[in-house]
């Protein structure tokens, strides 16, 4: 699980994908923490992305770091205990502030759960992690 949490921190920007009813929906993300022992992400509860994921929380992640790229096969698990939000708000401090605050009601934090991840090299190499 530190390799992948690593991973997707040090990409910066990755991608998620969900389904909205037949037709694929990917857009950029940024946050991902740790918390007892689940890597978690976040989002308001008021995006699109937010409903798609309540209805079918089956994701994809992907992203691109130093000639490597990974892809994570997922499910996602809505947690609305305070102390999660509070540690996403402390790992992102400054761009999360702007968006979000601990209780205002929209913010959403989500662990991710029965993780496939796979890394893969530009020439064919691959790593599987799962978690």
């Amino acid at each position: 699980m530190e390799e992948v949490l690593k991973y997707l921190k040090e990409c910066g920007t990755f991608y998620l994908a969900t389904m909205d009813g037949d037709q694929p929906r990917v857009r950029p993300f940024g946050a991902v923490c740790a918390y007892e022992g689940k890597i978690y992400t976040m989002t308001g509860n008021r995006k699109p992305v937010y409903q798609q994921m309540l209805k079918n929380p089956k994701i994809e992640i992907s992203g691109m770091n130093k000639g490597t790229f990974i892809r994570l096969e997922c499910e996602v698990v809505p947690d609305d205990r305070r102390e999660v939000r509070v540690a996403m708000m402390e790992e992102y401090p400054g761009s999360l502030s702007k968006m979000y605050s601990v209780d205002d009601k929209i913010m959403e934090v989500l662990y991710l759960k029965n993780v496939k991840a796979t890394i893969n090299t530009l020439t064919g190499e691959s790593k599987v992690i799962e978690f």
